[in-house]
């Protein structure tokens, strides 16, 4: 079982936004292969900082995730309220 923590920072202004289009992209990564749950979290005092955790059965599925066209129609809504790339990290449990 893996976690993926991707971190993200939204332009000012454009967190309702964003936040719609996450929801959107969450609801289309529950149908995945190997998905497990996933959470979304705004850091307190800066609501442009926001991290998603998802928890994917193994790497392969989260990379068939990654790689889907899913993903990448809705990146195409993510990505052009973010200030920079998004940060992927993967956890793995031991």
């Amino acid at each position: 079982m893996i976690k993926i923590i991707i971190e993200r920072r939204i332009m000012p202004g454009l967190e309702e936004e964003y936040d719609a289009a996450a929801r959107e992209a969450m609801r289309a990564s529950i149908n995945a292969r190997g998905f497990i749950a996933g959470e979304s979290l705004r850091e307190r005092h800066h609501p442009e900082h926001r991290l998603l955790i998802t928890q994917w059965r193994d790497l392969s599925a989260w990379k068939d995730w990654e790689n889907s066209l899913e993903r990448q129609q809705a990146m195409q809504h993510i990505l052009p309220l973010l200030t920079e790339d998004e940060h992927i990290r993967i956890y793995e449990h031991y």
